[in-house]
């Protein structure tokens, strides 16, 4: 029989390259042109997803566009702007899944690769309270705040409800600077002094606060800054 797909023998390799090594040996465009398999039964992926590249600039920003930007800007179908679109919650959720139940923060590097993939697909800042028990474990990351791309409003009183809401012990605050750098601002460091002094009053420790820019992190606690320590 007559294959009706001559792209066909191409897609087979690539197949066959993934499961041997995974993504690992893959540029940007091939991971498109792999996710684009799915939208795409029969054309050549490949030129879309340098075509798509092109117009975003990077994977990150192609993925975390929203729906109708994708479609008008990629003049796409409402299928291949969702299948890109559902990447980075996709991967938020994967990710929250693999720490599972038993999480245990008690030092700053395993706190901000929790932070890394707490944040992973987020577009908007966002402000955590990590509450622990006695032990370190992690009893409910609390959503506190949530912002446009590069502000959220944090009031020392929220974090302190969250606290006493699930009986913690500590907290580690967590936020994340979407499109940016790690380096904490001005008013990071102030609130980040306030809500200190504020949880201290309730016998609350603030163990640190991580800021996470993409895959890297600032620890306070390691540079001993306005927090107390692990």
């Amino acid at each position: 029989m007559k294959n009706d797909n001559p792209h066909e023998n191409h897609r087979a390799r690539m197949r066959e390259k993934f499961r041997k090594k995974g993504f690992d040996c893959f540029a940007d465009h091939e991971v498109l042109e792999f996710l684009l398999y799915y939208a795409y039964p029969r054309c050549n992926t490949n030129e879309i997803a340098h075509r798509m590249l092109y117009e975003f600039g990077t994977l990150h920003n192609l993925c975390e566009s929203d729906v109708s930007t994708l479609m008008a800007r990629l003049n796409c179908t409402e299928k291949v702007a969702m299948l890109l679109n559902l990447v980075p919650p996709l991967a938020n959720r994967y990710f929250r899944n693999k720490w599972g139940d038993s999480v245990i923060l008690d030092d700053a590097k395993i706190s901000g690769k929790y932070a890394i993939d707490l944040f992973v697909g987020d577009t908007v800042e966002k402000f955590y309270a990590l509450c622990l028990d006695k032990n370190y474990k992690l009893v409910n990351s609390a959503l506190i705040s949530e912002g446009t791309l590069d502000e959220s409003a944090v009031y020392p009183r929220e974090i302190v409800r969250a606290v006493i809401q699930n009986h913690a012990v500590s907290v580690i605050l967590a936020h994340n600077h979407p499109g940016g750098t790690t380096r904490p601002s001005r008013n990071d460091l102030e609130v980040t002094r306030h809500i200190s002094e504020a949880a201290e009053l309730i016998g609350i420790n603030v163990l640190d606060h991580i800021i996470v820019a993409g895959d890297t992190y600032y620890s306070f606690a390691a540079r001993r800054q306005h927090v107390k320590g692990y």
